[in-house]
């Protein structure tokens, strides 16, 4: 019954005051799309810094915590006869030795490494400096770079040496 007293009213309207009712939106109160720049960039980084902190911060803060709780800093003690120390036994902290061992190099064999470069290095520089004094003598003496033998090739050298050896044999001397 409240259904059609409500409808009763709708048709008792002029038919021109129902069509600008119907066509009419009553949604604006001003409210529209907010124009702001976008957060896409923020919520990223949040989200990886946050993966990389679980991933790598606090396994590597529980590591060295039990290394240093449980296992401690490490004591002197009498090196036995005969044994050369590896240079990462002479770091005090289990983390820092760990890191020497494994990721470091062994400052000896860099030091000798670096010896080898400047060694290679000089004579580098000495064979360029006798080049450019052989090149001075060329131009003081207006000499030109020249082969003062005939070269040979290795395999004309054995077949020749064969060739001999045979003829030696032939005559049986």
């Amino acid at each position: 019954m409240v259904i059609l007293s409500t409808l009763r009213t709708l048709t008792r309207l002029p038919s021109s005051s129902l069509r600008n009712e119907a066509s009419k939106r009553l949604m604006s109160d001003h409210r529209v799309f907010p124009m702001q720049p976008s957060r896409w960039q923020w919520i990223k980084f949040k989200d990886y810094f946050h993966y990389y902190v679980m991933l790598g911060l606090i396994p590597a803060t529980l590591a060295i915590t039990y290394a240093n709780v449980f296992i401690g800093p490490s004591t002197l003690s009498e090196i036995p006869e005969g044994y050369t120390p590896k240079f990462y036994e002479y770091h005090r902290s289990p983390v820092t030795r760990f890191l020497a061992k494994y990721i470091c190099k062994d400052p000896q064999q860099e030091y000798e490494k670096y010896l080898a470069y400047i060694f290679m290095e000089d004579e580098k520089r000495k064979l360029r400096k006798l080049e450019k004094e052989v090149k001075h003598k060329m131009a003081e003496r207006n000499d030109y770079q020249a082969y003062y033998y005939r070269p040979v090739a290795a395999k004309y050298h054995r077949i020749t040496r064969e060739a001999a050896d045979y003829l030696e044999t032939i005559r049986g001397e």
